[in-house]
């Protein structure tokens, strides 16, 4: 936790919710600044139960979370999404977009997150207990998957020209891989990884998928990753210009992004 806050009304909560743990972010909407951070690691995956658990455990613990909030953001972490084209989109057939890369129940939620500029509708299951547990607690509040988050962001802030640039946020066990060329998506999933070898495979053989040319393409690395790096020095072994990115966000110091405990995705969210 990175300080104690006072209660005030004009505080937004951010809770990124993933089956590998949670984050909590609470900024003052007024100065922009971080008044609180936590984040909870799971030593293996959790189940919904699990999750919805420990979510409640964490907001009842009375801590430097607090109660009072002008806002509330969930994102919602998790592979169960599929990109759809604007196009081909239709609200009746969520469940067809979902069927073959995730398993569906009959009482799933089913939601979606239209991406600005892209033409594309991010169709996905949202963790439907943690939903309902935090109405129950704090009333309305917006919700999105960390996909939607994540390439609207830096869609936005993508300045490259026609060559590709591949984004990859690194955490403890989980990478999100984005390839984005002349301002256009070209590809976005998310990864488990346990070694270096996994996380290198998951993205060579993307970039493979894509006809990418290792000697052209950016990469850049954010998260918890810094050059000299196991992860950071195997990439440069194989791709040519590899970096380590901070992203830009003009509502916070830059100190605070590049702290890397801070996931960027909750920080876009704010």
């Amino acid at each position: 936790m990175e300080q104690k806050v006072k209660n005030t009304t004009y505080r937004k909560l951010s809770i990124q919710a993933g089956l590998n743990g949670l984050s909590f972010c609470v900024s003052d909407t007024i100065t922009n600044k971080i008044l609180a951070f936590e984040k909870v690691r799971f030593n293996t995956p959790s189940t919904p139960y699990l999750l919805l658990k420990e979510l409640k455990a964490k907001l009842s613990d009375q801590g430097d979370i607090g109660r009072n909030f002008s806002e509330v953001m969930v994102i919602h972490k998790n592979n169960m999404f599929s990109l759809v084209p604007k196009p081909l989109f239709n609200e009746e057939e969520l469940p067809n977009y979902l069927k073959f890369n995730a398993k569906i129940m009959a009482n799933d939620l089913i939601a979606y997150d239209e991406i600005p500029n892209q033409e594309l509708v991010n169709v996905y299951i949202p963790y439907t207990n943690i939903n309902n547990y935090i109405f129950e607690l704090f009333g309305e509040f917006e919700f999105k998957h960390s996909g939607t988050v994540l390439i609207s962001t830096l869609l936005n802030q993508n300045r490259m020209g026609t060559e590709p640039v591949c984004y990859v946020q690194v955490s403890d066990k989980e990478m999100e891989m984005m390839v984005v060329a002349d301002k256009k998506l070209l590809f976005y999933n998310q990864f488990e990884f346990k070694t270096k070898e996994d996380f290198l495979y998951y993205l060579l053989f993307s970039m493979e998928q894509l006809n990418v040319d290792l000697e052209k393409v950016q990469l850049k690395l954010f998260g918890a990753v810094s050059e000299g790096d196991p992860i950071y020095e195997l990439c440069y072994t194989y791709v040519k210009h590899v970096s380590v990115f901070v992203p830009s966000n003009p509502s916070f110091p830059i100190d605070e992004l590049e702290n890397e405990s801070i996931d960027f995705s909750i920080l876009s969210a704010l």
